[in-house]
């Protein structure tokens, strides 16, 4: 057998053999019939045997099938065996800020998969960044995180597994008396004498400030001088009143009082916001949140991108892997 072969293949084609139904067994596991298929074509060509023989009205085991279920079963019983003792403990996740929004992408991913797996603990911790978080991931005192992956030293990328998940417009928040705080959206252009404040002294996330870099050069736009950053809603808002300066962020993201967020146009910039774990972390706690995030994704179409937009080569290539 292969020493790659993946648990969920052997999952299938159990399940397929007890139910002798594709769409039954697909219903039992929460995927779609074709995946299904698709998985026992897939274990059928790493076990160079045929498995089921198909008709259009019945589904049976071959001998090779046959001889394969016990053991299947035997193996799967281990798995489970094994992830349940990991199971025991919380996930620890980041959601990189406690504040709230409308739309923000991992509250919404975690609603979504804390209603899925309602007998497991999925803890959220607030790093502020991804780089804050990736540090804290490769050292194992962090499992999952959030935020813009291709803005990672390459060092920590090759530690770490990226999982698209959404492509997030880009915005600038400023206090509601701003010259430029009237108008429903910003055109790039329009920023042209009002430097942007990109985050560039806060070391939590200097992922953003690669984006707000990257933004800035190729729209001929300055960034403004860096500061040390705040930290809850009420600092925020003394931030943004003294500093004065339209400061980076997405669509969707915190509401707080006397602020606006105006989301830029032409072009519209985007990032890629992807999960990102270790590549030895087996829990079922990042099953549901990879599950969660591709669900809302398809259901909101999260990766599309949209024509005319902006986006920066380095998440770019990771959304074509």
């Amino acid at each position: 057998m292969p020493a790659d072969l993946h648990p969920r293949l052997l999952r299938g084609f159990a399940m397929t053999a007890e139910t002798l139904h594709f769409g039954r067994a697909a219903e039992r596991l929460h995927v779609a019939q074709q995946a299904l298929s698709r998985d026992v074509r897939t274990l059928e060509r790493l076990l160079g045997d045929a498995l089921f023989t198909r008709t259009t009205r019945n589904v049976e085991l071959t001998p090779a099938g046959q001889r394969l279920l016990p053991k299947v079963r035997q193996l799967l019983a281990l798995h489970d065996e094994i992830v349940a003792g990991e199971a025991a403990r919380p996930l620890l996740m980041d959601l990189n800020s406690d504040l709230s929004g409308p739309d923000l992408t991992g509250d919404r991913v975690l609603e979504r998969a804390r209603a899925a797996w309602p007998e497991g603990e999925l803890l959220a911790r607030f790093h502020g960044g991804l780089a804050a978080a990736a540090a804290a991931l490769v050292g194992h005192r962090l499992d999952v995180s959030f935020g813009r992956f291709a803005g990672l030293a390459a060092g920590l990328q090759a530690q770490l597994v990226q999982v698209p998940v959404r492509l997030e417009r880009v915005s600038v928040m400023m206090t509601s008396d701003h010259p430029l705080a009237d108008r429903p959206v910003l055109r790039l252009a329009d920023l042209v004498g009002h430097p942007v404040d990109i985050c560039a002294g806060n070391p939590a996330t200097t992922e953003w400030a690669d984006l707000g870099v990257r933004l800035l050069r190729e729209h001929g736009l300055v960034p403004a001088a860096p500061h040390v950053p705040p930290v809850g809603v009420d600092e925020t808002v003394r931030y943004m009143a003294r500093h004065r300066d339209p400061m980076l962020t997405t669509v969707g993201g915190l509401v707080m009082p006397g602020v606006v967020n105006l989301p830029l146009v032409e072009p519209v910039p985007l990032t890629l916001l992807s999960l990102v774990h270790r590549p030895d972390l087996r829990h079922p706690g990042l099953a549901a949140l990879v599950t969660a995030a591709a669900e809302l994704g398809a259901e909101e179409r999260w990766l599309r991108r949209p024509a005319g937009s902006w986006l920066p080569a380095a998440d770019a290539a990771l959304l074509a892997r």
